[in-house]
């Protein structure tokens, strides 16, 4: 593991973002996620002291901004949302699928965001529904959590999506649990799987152009004309698009382990940035296409901000999503029939939810409830510091 250089995005957003702001038309979404983060954790959020009930040390600590783009922001909600998920796991082997547009479809994507967003969530989940309940390859209602990211390591765009699937499904008669049968392989050819979801993806893309759901602005102006978005259309549909099975998981803690490196990142962590200096940013990236080698690369701050922005997501845009089996409407009758028959000698879990004081403490091995100075006394709340603005804002997770 890297160690981080003490460089945090919200350093680059305080010491360039005014200059950015005024020098490009931003949303009022990114304005408000670039705001939070220079925010976070700052006296302009407000916050509290703490002092030791016997040694008397003092200490102060400002509020988190909780907003899901912020780098510092996402440790106690991956906390809180892996508990939760744990209680949901089954004891059988998981799969991972990974679905990826072609680069042709990034810009526009880019430009239209919730539309193109929710039909590769949609695409990507009817696909794996509808095959499995296909008798040729497993013949059961499957369950499914889809993760959607937007980045690539060097910060561009690069949406795609990371679905986790248990590796079997209840019978259409809700009688059985049927085990997948492909043993290390997905229970579904990738080559099934990626036909599919590009026929369904473009149906569903040439559904919201008929409807007028599009934007054409910038490079794609020309997709506006039904000739030209048609001859794109016909280009997609004759190139493969990679859809990535990797190896099935060994059981529900390597589950757990994967989930909390995948679903409550952000475009960048703070610990990936090496330095800010004479106005360039420099931070390490994995580069894929040349043996996963570990690089450097230094962008200048204006064009890191930039494609840091690319990744804020629309408001109340869900990037995680559950279908089948693991859908809200099905957790507390199919989930559970299906732990049942798994498990005859089940028991619903009813233990409570852990403090946020608890999972920060297991989160860290740091104990904030007890002095750090002495090591003996308790922190007490001294003085609530009101915070300089009306409140943080936030965001839908």
């Amino acid at each position: 593991m890297n160690r981080s250089s003490g460089v945090e995005v919200g350093d680059i957003f305080r010491e360039f973002g005014p200059s950015y702001r005024a020098s490009n038309r931003l949303p009022v979404r990114i304005l408000k996620a670039m705001r939070a983060i220079e925010r976070c954790r700052t006296a302009t959020l407000g916050g509290h002291i703490d002092e030791c009930d016997a040694c008397g040390y003092v200490r102060i600590s400002y509020n988190s901004c909780r907003n899901r783009h912020c780098p510092k922001c996402q440790s106690l909600a991956k906390e809180k949302w892996l508990t939760s998920r744990k209680k949901e796991l089954l004891p059988v082997p998981y799969f991972h699928i990974v679905f990826t547009i072609p680069d042709s479809l990034n810009y526009l994507a880019l430009v239209n965001q919730k539309v193109l967003y929710n039909i590769l969530f949609k695409a990507a989940s009817e696909t794996l529904l509808k095959l499995g309940k296909d008798p040729r390859h497993l013949g059961a209602e499957i369950g499914l959590i889809c993760i959607l990211h937007t980045w690539g390591q060097n910060l561009m765009d690069h949406p795609h999506l990371h679905c986790i699937v248990p590796g079997g499904g209840l019978s259409k008669d809700g009688q059985k649990w049927i085990p997948s049968k492909g043993g290390g392989d997905f229970f579904i050819h990738v080559n099934v799987i990626s036909d599919l979801f590009k026929k369904k993806f473009l149906f569903y893309l040439k559904k919201a152009y008929r409807q007028g759901g599009l934007e054409f602005v910038g490079e794609i102006e020309k997709l506006r004309s039904q000739e030209a978005f048609e001859k794109l259309l016909n280009k997609l549909y004759k190139v493969k698009w990679h859809i990535y099975c990797k190896k099935p998981f060994g059981g529900p803690r390597q589950v757990l382990e994967y989930l909390g490196r995948y679903t409550h990142r952000v475009a960048i962590s703070n610990n990936r940035i090496i330095k800010v200096e004479d106005g360039k940013v420099t931070f390490r990236w994995r580069d894929y296409h040349d043996d996963n080698k570990l690089k450097v690369m230094t962008l200048d701050a204006f064009e890191f901000i930039r494609r840091f922005l690319l990744h804020i997501l629309p408001d109340n845009f869900y990037k995680i999503r559950y279908y089948g089996l693991l859908s809200s409407r099905n957790k507390k009758t199919k989930l559970k029939l299906c732990k049942e028959l798994l498990c005859p000698s089940y028991q619903e879990d009813l233990t409570r939810s852990k403090s946020w004081q608890q999972l920060l403490s297991e989160l860290t091995d740091i104990d904030l409830r007890i002095c750090p100075c002495c090591r003996k006394g308790k922190m007490v709340t001294k003085e609530v510091l009101q915070p300089l603005i009306h409140g943080p804002p936030g965001s839908a997770v």
